[in-house]
């Protein structure tokens, strides 16, 4: 996958992980286990997912420059 994907892919589940909860908090959604564990696990997996895209983007970015 390229890096740029990636970065988007981690900044939208971070963005779920943010509004998921948010959502939760108005009484929009109703807070239910499995949403609570899903948004958490959006959340920290898009952090991860997005810093293994920046990393990626530098390196192609560095070898590009030599």
């Amino acid at each position: 996958m390229q890096p740029k994907c990636l970065i988007l892919l981690g900044f939208l589940l971070v963005l779920f992980g943010f509004v998921a909860p948010f959502l939760m908090v108005l009484g929009v959604l109703k807070s239910t286990f499995a949403l609570n564990f899903i948004s958490h696990g959006a959340s920290v997996s898009g952090l991860f997912i997005g810093m293994i895209g920046a990393a990626s983007y530098t390196r192609t970015k560095r070898r590009r420059d030599n």
